[in-house]
């Protein structure tokens, strides 16, 4: 399993999404899932998925798949293609 299908299958189980709403667009407004307790989840979700913890501040500011993408890049966690 890839990186990109560790997080869709993450964000989908924590954001309770169905395969088909996920996509690497998906913005923080267009999923009511993702509150502040949403946000919480979704960062123990990668500590325990990619092994990074996120900042309190890394996580709030995520809006959005594309800025989890970004940030774990930055960590050196590949997501070729995504």
């Amino acid at each position: 399993m890839d990186n990109r299908e560790k997080l869709r299958d993450l964000l989908t189980d924590v954001l309770l999404l169905s395969d088909e709403e996920f996509s690497t667009d998906l913005k923080r407004e267009d999923v009511e899932t993702w509150d502040s307790l949403g946000v919480v989840a979704i960062a123990a979700g990668v500590e325990e998925t990619f092994g990074y913890h996120l900042t309190p501040e890394e996580a709030v500011a995520m809006t959005g798949v594309r800025d989890i993408i970004a940030t774990l890049e930055r960590q050196g966690i590949s997501f070729e293609g995504a």
